[in-house]
């Protein structure tokens, strides 16, 4: 007789299986279900991001110099054609344009025992909610300040999420916050004696490559530090309070 399929029975087959995620090798590999009744199980079950911190908050370790780390991914699924998630969108990993399922990642970092978990995440799916990526990264991180109540310093993220409301949004929670800029973002650092120019035009001395310049971007209200990386000859900057 076929069991009933559980949460437990499907978070033990993602674990083990490497590579095919599908339900047909699911059941292709399992004599307790069958196809029907995994497919059964997958139609009504909803695996939510509160089960994600319910299953991890017990071992997240927090201390005031942690970090939040705010990234997405794209699952490639160029063969699927009736997933509702699916859309084209850009994918780092491929370095192109694919058909794929956006996922928007929260992750806690303590530095002291140098461990870090996931704690958070959302479908980027602005067809079914209209919400945008940072729409999401604004709501988790409401989520870490106001709910999980999780005590960190500051706030890592791509340049994607560099906007002007996300990071004034970080400053009002009294957060430092670091994150690559464009190569193409304009700024000043002449003090406002010279225009705007983009951030790859600008000169840099030796004292300014080892500790940084300050900078003034375009649209903002503060002065930030601008670190020189070398990445790929190009500029790029950590951003601070």
């Amino acid at each position: 007789m076929k069991k009933t399929v559980t949460r437990l029975d499907y978070c033990q087959y993602l674990l083990v299986s490497q590579i095919n995620y599908t339900l047909t090798n699911f059941a292709d590999h399992c004599a307790s279900f069958s196809h029907d009744a995994i497919n059964r199980y997958l139609r009504r079950e909803r695996i939510t991001p509160r089960l994600v911190w319910d299953n991890v908050r017990s071992q997240v370790v927090p201390t005031p110099k942690g970090y939040l780390i705010f990234d997405d991914t794209v699952l490639n699924k160029g063969y699927s054609h009736k997933i509702e998630l699916i859309r084209r969108q850009w994918s780092g990993n491929e370095k192109a344009i694919i058909k794929g399922i956006g996922i928007v990642t929260c992750v806690y970092v303590n530095p002291d025992t140098d461990e870090f978990w996931l704690i958070d995440f959302r479908f980027y799916d602005p067809d079914g909610d209209g919400k945008s990526k940072l729409d999401h990264v604004h709501e988790m991180l409401s989520n870490v300040v106001y709910h999980k109540l999780l005590s960190f310093h500051a706030v890592l993220m791509d340049a994607w999420y560099a906007t002007k409301s996300t990071i004034q949004y970080i400053e009002s929670l009294g957060k430092v916050y670091y994150c690559p800029l464009k190569s193409n973002r304009l700024v000043d650092d002449s003090g406002g004696i010279q225009k705007y120019r983009r951030i790859d035009s600008l000169e840099w001395s030796k004292n300014e490559l080892d500790r940084g310049k300050i900078i003034k971007i375009r649209g903002f209200q503060k002065i930030i530090r601008c670190v020189y990386s070398g990445l790929r000859c190009l500029h790029t900057a950590r951003i601070g309070l």
